[in-house]
């Protein structure tokens, strides 16, 4: 079983450390989204540096591009990227079930690779048994997402994700069985609907899972609700993971608030790499003109390499000059941010002060 400590509570919101084998995770943390081994513009030294604690990589990315058999010879995810910290791998299913010509059946689904069109199949067992290779540190179930929002829709494909997290449950017993330690998180699914939520949260809460994703489609408005549902559920001693949520400041108020422990998103470093870089007072477009001949820091009170270093003025220059080196910095400034606000999230709930941060930041943020 995950070692989970909590080390302060205050109704749904917990301060904790996971213990994984390859370290420990304070939370609540912001996971670094290495979808395909790697955070997109970014060194697994400058994620060091910025504060990451952990990595999130991409099952279905892993299994088309180098393929999982490498990455095992390799010795697996840590060795293979050089990362050497607490790694996690969603299943695929978010990505899988967004490709065009996905054969859905009970057994699992077949689609085609957007490189080359090339052929694949993926069940509950077989996406265990990926994720066995690529070595992470936890894993997670493989999951049904609705294309469609509707209720039926999404409680088909909760049903589904249910009957395939048995499937995976067993699959991962047995490679356990002969294996390294790795561990198993169920997913919740059931969209915006909340009796599914709750109907998915008590199904996954019965199984022999090692903690929880949450998954599937949010509303901003909605999203405190459905975490509040769902975490009241959730037994308190396994850790929550909230699946591809970050790149709104509020989300990660919200996700902490109300008992989620980790969190991933592509969102920082995909908006850094369009030159949309997050300040207190909200997100600026870098490539403006007015930032032409702005000699300041990009935010005066961030140590990030970037805000350190350079200034507003030579951003916008390497932006407008399509320069690598724009999407560098602007990737280590925004990755640093989200890592830094949950970090302080944390101390905030240590000193019961969470309160006083989140309206402060979210007013100043937001302009309310």
């Amino acid at each position: 079983m995950l070692k989970f400590d909590i080390e302060k509570k205050n109704n749904l919101a917990r301060v904790g450390v996971i213990h994984t084998p390859h370290g420990d995770i304070h939370t609540p943390a912001f996971v670094g989204a290495a979808t395909r081994a790697t955070v997109k513009a970014l060194t697994m030294k400058e994620m060091r540096d910025l504060g990451s604690q952990a990595i999130l990589a991409n099952t279905y990315h892993l299994i088309l591009r180098p393929g999982v058999d490498l990455i095992k010879e390799a010795g697996g995810l840590a060795e293979f990227s050089s990362w050497h910290g607490p790694t996690f791998t969603d299943s695929g299913g978010f990505q899988i079930f967004s490709l065009p010509d996905v054969k859905i059946s009970e057994d699992g689904v077949k689609f085609k690779s957007h490189i080359d069109g090339s052929k694949f199949e993926l069940t509950p067992e077989s996406s265990m048994q990926a994720q066995w290779a690529i070595g992470a540190d936890i894993h997670m179930a493989f999951d049904h997402l609705a294309k469609s929002e509707s209720h039926e829709d999404m409680e088909i494909a909760m049903h589904r994700t249910h009957a395939w997290l048995d499937r995976c449950v067993a699959e991962h017993k047995r490679l356990k069985s002969d294996g390294p330690e790795q561990f198993l998180y169920a997913v919740v699914q059931g969209g915006t609907f909340l009796d599914l939520r709750a109907a998915s949260a008590k199904y996954c809460a019965s199984k022999e899972v090692d903690g929880f994703g949450i998954g599937g489609v949010f509303t901003a408005d909605g999203m405190a609700e459905m975490l509040q549902t769902v975490n009241s559920i959730l037994p308190e001693n396994k850790p929550r993971h909230l699946l591809g949520m970050g790149q709104e400041p509020i989300d990660l108020f919200n996700g902490a608030e109300n008992g989620c422990d980790t969190f991933d998103c592509v969102g920082p470093t995909r908006m850094a790499r369009n030159g949309s870089l997050y300040t207190y007072d909200g997100r600026i477009n870098i490539k403006n003109a007015k930032y032409a001949h702005d000699f300041t820091p990009l935010m005066e009170d961030c140590d990030c390499e970037c805000c350190k270093n350079y200034t507003r003025a030579y951003l916008h220059h390497l932006f407008r000059t399509d320069e690598i080196t724009a999407k560098v910095l602007a990737s280590i400034h925004n990755e640093h941010f989200v890592v830094s606000v949950v970090d302080i999230i944390r101390e905030s709930l240590l000193d019961d002060t969470f309160s006083e941060y989140k309206d402060a930041f979210l007013s100043r943020y937001y302009h309310k």
